[in-house]
């Protein structure tokens, strides 16, 4: 994965940085390919990837570790008037800190269904919670084929399902 990054071409720029916060994170063995990144007026507030294994936290997804990162920086745990970027829609519990944390919107690259091509067991648990039809205007597919490569070159990788 030496040039990983140099031919994954996301159109938005905040969807670029959540999917090098991603890179960085499987290459170091962090965890799954979910980098996240919280804007505020245009700026980058917060990031974060998936550090589950790593950390050896179940909840250190890569959403919670951007918002933990952007109330640290901000001061605050109020993160009205921020959008939120990440490659991997978010699962039930990262959904719920972010409404939690008042983060106005949502922009993933990869859906439910394509975290279970890769392993993950989101759908099992968004079941659990009565899915996400309510807040379908707050959750915003962008740049999906970017993050697909990404998931492909995580697929290739030697790495533990959890």
């Amino acid at each position: 994965m030496n040039s990983d990054k140099k031919y994954i071409q996301a159109e938005n720029r905040f969807m670029k940085a959540a999917i090098e916060e991603a890179f960085e994170g499987i290459r170091n063995g962090h965890g799954g390919p979910f980098g996240c990144v919280i804007v505020r007026d245009g700026e980058v507030v917060g990031r974060g990837h998936n550090r589950v294994l790593i950390n050896t936290d179940s909840t250190a997804h890569g959403e919670i570790e951007a918002i933990r990162d952007a109330g640290r920086r901000l001061k605050t745990h109020d993160l009205t008037g921020c959008e939120l970027y990440t490659t991997g829609e978010p699962c039930p519990m990262c959904l719920y800190a972010i409404l939690w944390a008042n983060i106005d919107r949502v922009y993933y690259g990869c859906t439910i269904g394509d975290n279970a091509e890769i392993g993950f067991r989101d759908e099992k648990f968004d079941k659990l919670s009565g899915g996400r039809d309510a807040l379908k205007e707050n959750l915003i597919c962008i740049d999906r084929e970017a993050c697909l490569q990404l998931f492909r070159e995580y697929k290739k990788m030697d790495h533990k399902i959890y």
